[in-house]
């Protein structure tokens, strides 16, 4: 299912110093780099404006070609342009880089110095963004939706990697694009699912009203057009009640619908599904796009042995070499205790656990319950702690306004962490852990914790995550029922990322709620960057 991108591409993609374009004392320079040097005066009138990194990755990619002009044939040119062209099924605007000033230029005769240097500079131009954005993305992921990173995985500097493929690609276009491309399957398959749905005209489909949540063989008024909506015209031939009840065919679609949208498929058409249902065809091919985006972001961090959290589909999926292991279903932050993208190391196991009740659970959560019965805290069974871990006498604590308190709750089958929790260090103070709260994993909507994930099957993850000695060694710590921190022989990275569309293993798209409210912003500065 994943698969390590094939290189990664640092924020200053085929960077070499400004001083790389002073030529040799005695050296003559040549016209291309004097218009390097010269830019944007030189070329005012043929290339767009150029940020200082589109001006580096020009300088860059000219030093290794000798200062020589790259694009030489009709036939280098057009085999560009094609490959320009295909960005649109990467969801990226062809019209972005340039490609009908491209044509323009590179098919004009023009004896004219100017003309031919600046032509080639705005093909090359073209050529490096567009290989700068399959592999990083089309836009700065730590401006719109940052990852938090461990000190452990910094961004790696593949400058000269780069260059090579850019420098090698130009005998062949198409495999530099490729090569540039995500190749985890998960990208292929819903750029393969894009381009197919935006080739096809968009579907029309009816607004099916609001109303009582519909249940089947109910008769309303609507079922005529949600039968519409989601099976053509199946249903021309009923008439009277029969063209009103909401029947057991409709029922299996809708229900499919419900699976398809990461709803709950218990065929009922409430507000939930309703607000689906409506949701524009376009609308529909944008959250492929976007997401296209996000899976760019995601395929340079992803290592080849790893765990990883999908936080919108609430997933935990196990890696090894790539390849899908295992998964199981989690728990994930509520919207307003979020779960955070992040990239870090699992390196122990609090076998046991106690559970230290957060700040924000105790201020928002647990005080006001604390107020209201102040026996909630034995049946509980929290104890009252003060910041150097003495026990104190609830009794004498003011719970009107408490300081430099802690409530703590043991070891235990009902401890919130059940029995083992999976640590990564973070400035967020989240972790995978165990849970008793089993029955919530049956639902489709799993956005019930306050920012941690709760694993289904946490001890199965352990399980997989151990050698042979350490198994016997932690079930035999387990059974003590004491807590223990219990370190990884051999600790594994860990990636917390949000995404809310993929392609499933028959190439269909599959669409999640947008459970943190994302994609506009996302959508919207996407059509910015690439209408500029």
């Amino acid at each position: 299912m994943y698969k390590k991108h094939a290189f990664r591409l640092a924020a200053g993609l085929l960077l070499l110093p400004l001083a790389a374009l002073a030529a040799p004392a005695g050296e003559p320079v040549g016209p291309l780099r004097t218009a390097l040097e010269q830019l944007p005066a030189y070329c005012s009138g043929y290339l767009p404006p150029l940020q200082p990194a589109a001006r580096e990755r020009l300088q860059g990619f000219y030093a290794r070609q000798d200062f020589a002009p790259v694009w030489r044939s009709y036939r280098q040119i057009d085999g560009l342009l094609r490959q320009l062209e295909q960005l649109a099924d990467d969801g990226l605007a062809p019209a972005s880089y340039h490609l009908e000033r491209i044509r323009q230029l590179t098919h004009s005769a023009s004896a004219a110095p100017q003309h031919r240097i600046c032509s080639d500079l705005l093909a090359s131009h073209a050529y490096l963004s567009a290989l700068h954005d399959l592999a990083h993305g089309r836009l700065p992921r730590e401006q719109i939706e940052p990852l938090w990173r461990s000190p452990d995985w910094p961004l790696e500097d593949d400058r000269q990697a780069a260059l090579e493929l850019a420098s090698s690609g130009l005998n062949d276009l198409a495999d530099a694009f490729a090569r540039a491309r995500p190749d985890m399957p998960q990208y292929l398959a819903l750029r393969a699912a894009y381009a197919r749905l935006r080739r096809q005209p968009l579907p029309q489909w009816p607004t099916v009203p609001a109303g009582p949540t519909l249940r089947p063989q109910m008769l309303d008024a609507r079922v005529p057009l949600l039968r519409e909506r989601l099976l053509g015209h199946a249903g021309l031939g009923l008439v009277g009640d029969e063209s009103r009840r909401y029947d057991p065919v409709l029922v299996a679609a809708v229900e499919a619908f419900q699976r398809q949208h990461g709803l709950e498929p218990d065929g009922l058409v409430g507000r939930g599904t309703l607000a689906a249902l409506n949701v524009s065809p376009a609308s529909r091919l944008d959250q492929l796009r976007i997401n296209l985006e996000r899976l760019r972001w995601i395929a340079r961090e992803i290592e080849p042995r790893s765990l990883l959290v999908d936080i919108a589909g609430a997933r935990l999926i196990l890696l090894e070499e790539c390849e899908v292991q295992w998964q199981t279903r989690t728990q994930v932050g509520r919207e307003g205790r979020r779960t955070p993208p992040l990239k870090s190391t699992v390196t122990r196991l609090t076998l046991n656990p106690t559970w230290t009740v957060p700040p924000t659970i105790l201020r928002e959560d647990k005080l006001p319950l604390i107020r209201e019965d102040l026996g909630y805290l034995e049946r509980s069974r929290l104890r009252v702690l003060d910041a150097q871990g003495n026990r104190l006498d609830p009794q004498h604590v003011d719970w009107s306004s408490p300081h430099g308190i802690y409530l703590r709750q043991d070891a235990g089958p009902e401890n919130p962490l059940g029995r083992v929790a999976i640590r990564f260090a973070n400035p967020f103070s989240v972790y995978l852990h165990d849970t008793p709260s089993q029955r919530l994993f049956t639902q489709a909507a799993r956005t019930t914790s306050s920012g941690c994930v709760r694993v289904e099957g946490a001890l199965q993850v352990v399980d997989l995550l151990l050698d042979d000695r350490e198994r016997a060694e932690v079930a035999r710590l387990l059974e003590t029922g004491v807590t223990h921190e219990y370190r990884l022989a051999r600790p594994i990275p860990i990636l917390m990322a949000y995404w809310t569309a993929e392609a499933d293993e028959q190439g269909e798209p599959q669409y999640r709620p947008d459970i943190y409210r994302q994609d506009a912003a996302l959508l919207a500065a996407l059509n910015r960057a690439q209408r500029d």
